[in-house]
């Protein structure tokens, strides 16, 4: 049995926590603050709290339901057999517990950000809203949540080493740049083994890439992460003569410490689980007679968090240590059709895969779909919701992607076999929606990043007339709206060069030459049953999935999919892609998770000038009062289908007097 060490600030953590019953996997919770949420949002259901704290964790990894866990094994354990290691949770609740609602929201946090559940929707609603640390590689910072997850140890107590390999981009030229991806922390070098590692170069994703000498840069640690052998590290890479915009450059070299990131499943797991089955005074959502309030909970998360949530469920962590259900209802949002690198010896949670960068990290992988199907590539047949199924847990399941997954993140393999040539069938628990004329994340403001302006297609409606339909779902059985997504069989789903999608040309506009599109890649011997990478880079097979795209209109907007009324009723055409501005490098490439706006002609005279195809704002609706009608009626239309509440009328007539000027003369 290994022995504790290394562990000392959880034993200070666990004589502060209350303690837990004989055998549990939440052993200790710390409430650390309570303070007083959101007292400027009007409308909501009366006051709210925020409570801040610690829980510890402990797993059994000779249980059934820690199998999953790679490494697991391999780290510290106590005196009972069991790995400890703690986490961040926050909480927002009403402080009257009897006017929140008996079903609770589970965020997946992004990168240790909180989002969703504070919005004012949630408040008025009166739900609570969860959020627990699950990373590792969180750097230190007190308005992030944090998973201090146990390290892998070999034979002799020290931690594990291998090789890693990280893919490094700038926009801008600079003589430094970041080991880590997004401001997260990276794995700590050998020392010894430093003179070995190799930096490559290359200008396009599928480029071979270029070695640059050893002698032309240095790799630069800022700070350790964290006091124990977990080697998490803040480091840099400098490079004489500096770094170009745009050029992909991967640093490969051995490491040592790696933290075991699948323990991030099984707080989630285990901690969501606390809080529905636990009536001690330790859990703090319980109800007036001392009952746990969560009847039922929903996790959501988005893009790297909604991946999570698919990979969660693969895994077959939506059943507790008892068998118990985790999550009645999931609900993806933008993940597209991958997983990711969550559960891996050196796994980097925070890497994602798109069509410039990323590409090669275990993110787009079979099985892609929630139904069974079969991968040409090895003959395994396959779903994400089999292991859910097999244990009587499978939860419902709505997946909410944009058009923007399309052509960034694989989000056509959810509906289709994986070479990309049939309809796959949706499962009767699950539903697909696809958001079209929509970018990963609205834009907020003008951008310089892209050669399109940055779509501002607002899709946030869709999210929470959904939510609440999946409330219904898993609470009463009230059945949600039709699924709404583009399909083969009736031509709305279809290749992604131009001419399959019918994309007219534009005046002035560069059609995409690229998409991200998964290899089937050979990581090595040890990946498929231990989920450790030997082969870094991972060979190309020559193999591809089959990805595709909603097919266009007369204006190049998307059909087949939801539209919010600014796409029904367009000024516009709205993009799921847009391309790298030249000044930020690699201009042919696609921006990563971003689409564009190109404008309609305001006027026929500018349009015959200009010579774009489309007709002009003019020429369609003639007045604004006729196109504000035209909006209107796309909205009351998405109200009564169930896709859009009455509350949202408001919100879509504004935006619609926001394009008034349009129509001036």
């Amino acid at each position: 049995m290994r022995v504790k060490r290394g562990i000392a600030a959880l034993l200070c953590l666990c004589t502060l926590a209350v303690a837990a019953p004989a055998g549990a996997e939440v052993i200790g919770l710390r409430i650390t603050s309570r303070q007083p949420f959101a007292d400027d949002v009007p409308d909501k259901v009366g006051r709210y709290e925020r409570i801040r704290g610690r829980v510890v964790y402990a797993l059994d990894p000779e249980h059934e339901a820690n199998r999953a866990v790679v490494d697991l094994g391999l780290a510290a354990q106590n005196g009972e057999g069991r790995v400890e290691f703690y986490g961040d949770f926050e909480i927002i609740a009403p402080l009257d517990r009897s006017l929140a609602q008996p079903t609770v929201l589970y965020d997946v946090n992004n990168r240790g950000r909180r989002r969703w559940g504070m919005q004012p929707f949630f408040l008025r609603h009166g739900y609570v809203t969860v959020w627990s640390g699950w990373i590792a590689q969180v750097p230190p910072d007190t308005s992030l949540l944090r998973l201090e997850a146990p390290v892998a140890l070999d034979e002799d107590y020290v931690p594990v080493t291998g090789t890693v390999r990280a893919e490094m981009i700038s926009d801008v030229a600079t003589d430094r740049l970041a080991v880590s991806d997004r401001r997260q922390l990276a794995f700590e070098p050998v020392a010894s083994a430093l003179p070995r590692a190799t930096l490559t170069r290359r200008l396009r994703e599928r480029d071979a890439p270029e070695l640059i000498p050893r002698d032309q840069w240095e790799f630069f640690l800022t700070r350790r992460a964290r006091e124990d052998s977990s080697g998490l590290i803040e480091g840099d890479v400098r490079l004489e003569g500096g770094f170009e915009p745009g050029v992909i450059y991967e640093l490969t070299y051995e490491a040592f410490g790696s933290v075991v990131q699948g323990a991030g499943f099984a707080a989630i797991r285990d901690f969501v689980s606390f809080l529905r089955y636990d009536d001690s005074s330790m859990n703090p959502l319980r109800d007036a007679r001392g009952r746990p309030l969560a009847r039922r909970v929903i996790g959501e998360g988005r893009s790297q968090s909604g991946r999570a949530l698919r990979t969660f469920l693969y895994e077959g962590f939506n059943a507790d240590e008892q068998g118990r259900i985790v999550f009645d209802g999931v609900m993806p949002v933008v993940a597209g059709g991958g997983q990711g690198f969550f559960n891996h010896r050196f796994a980097s949670p925070t890497r994602t895969a798109t069509a410039h960068s990323g590409h090669l990290y275990p993110v787009d992988v079979f099985p892609f779909t929630y139904g069974d199907q079969t991968d040409p590539f090895t003959g395994r047949t396959d779903s994400l919701l089999r292991r859910a199924r097999a244990s009587g847990t499978a939860p419902k399941v709505m997946q909410l992607d944009t058009s923007s997954e399309y052509w960034h993140r694989s989000a056509s393999l959810v509906v289709t076999d994986p070479t990309g040539q049939r309809d796959s069938e949706i499962p009767g628990d699950v539903r697909v929606y696809v958001f079209g004329g929509s970018q990963h994340g609205p834009a907020t403001g003008p951008s310089n990043r892209g050669q399109l302006p940055p779509n501002p297609n607002v899709y946030q409606p869709f999210l929470e007339a959904l939510f609440l339909a999946l409330d219904r779902w898993v609470t009463d059985g009230t059945l949600p709206p039709p699924s709404m997504h583009p399909r083969v069989a009736d031509g709305t789903l279809v290749g992604w060069k131009a001419e399959e999608a019918g994309w007219v040309a534009l005046p002035g506009v560069q059609y995409p030459t690229a998409i991200q599109q998964p290899d089937f890649l050979d990581y090595g011997e040890e990946f498929a049953t231990k989920r450790r990478i030997d082969n870094h880079p991972p060979v190309r097979t020559g193999k591809r999935y089959g990805v595709s795209i909603p097919a266009l209109d007369e204006d190049n907007n998307e059909i087949g999919v939801l539209r919010m009324p600014a796409v029904v009723a367009p000024v516009a055409t709205y993009t799921g892609w847009n391309l790298r501005n030249p000044a930020i490098g690699a201009p042919d490439a696609p921006l990563g998770l971003a689409g564009g706006y190109i404008a309609f002609p305001r006027t026929k005279a500018e349009r015959e000038a200009s010579g774009d195809p489309r007709p002009s704002v003019e020429e369609r609706y003639g007045s604004f009062e006729e196109y504000r009608a035209q909006i209107m009626r796309a909205a009351e239309a998405l109200v009564a289908e169930g896709y859009l509440l009455d509350e949202h009328l408001a919100d879509v007539e504004a935006r619609a007097e926001a394009n008034r000027g349009l129509f001036d003369k």
